[in-house]
């Protein structure tokens, strides 16, 4: 395989990026969107992230074969310190240690920014055979040391089925309390060497 590098995304890495996240729309229940967003509005969502916390690309070359941001998991004041993390892959980075990378230096920003509690919102299928998502996400957040801390049924629907949600989560970061105040993104961005 050839190096991969990650780094701090940017606007221009819209396009490149929304044709990882499309097919996941169009042809996964990954994500529960039905339809994919704009060029416009993907660019949008990652200029709006950027301004509290990281989006990471990572590129093989010349070219993005995935990336990994994080989200605020509420918008009320008392859930500063809890964020909620999103990973997209291009088909065949799968299995190659790429997620895994990805969310290390995600969680390492995360950390610095002072969230202690870390979470995943992943869809769930109802059956065990869906040909439109396996259970491959709820697995490789285990592997990360995330654990299941809630099980919406029925809760969305897509291709002509129901889907569960799952919300899973990992503790990060020194817990102190009270906690320090979580510093946004752009403060701390310098202390790493992503470009």
């Amino acid at each position: 395989m050839e190096p991969i590098q990650i780094c701090v995304a940017s606007p221009q890495d819209a396009q490149a990026m929304l044709a990882i996240y499309a097919p996941y729309v169009e042809r996964t229940a990954v994500s529960f969107e039905l339809t994919p967003p704009s060029l416009e509005e993907f660019r949008g969502r990652i200029e709006t992230t950027l301004r509290r916390f990281p989006w990471l690309a990572v590129r093989q070359g010349d070219r993005v074969i995935g990336y990994a941001y994080a989200s605020p998991l509420h918008p009320r004041a008392a859930y500063a310190w809890s964020a909620e993390a999103s990973i997209y892959l291009a088909p065949d980075c799968h299995g190659q240690g790429v997620g895994r990378r990805l969310y290390d230096e995600l969680e390492k920003i995360l950390t610095a920014q002072r969230v202690q509690s870390l979470n995943a919102c992943i869809a769930c299928p109802r059956e065990e055979e869906d040909p439109h998502l396996t259970r491959a996400s709820l697995l490789f957040h285990e592997k990360l040391g995330f654990r299941t801390w809630g099980h919406a049924e029925r809760c969305a629907f897509k291709f002509d089925r129901w889907y569960d949600m799952v919300w899973m989560g990992k503790a990060i970061g020194t817990p102190l309390t009270p906690p320090a105040p979580f510093l946004p993104f752009p403060e701390i961005r310098e202390k790493f060497t992503l470009l």
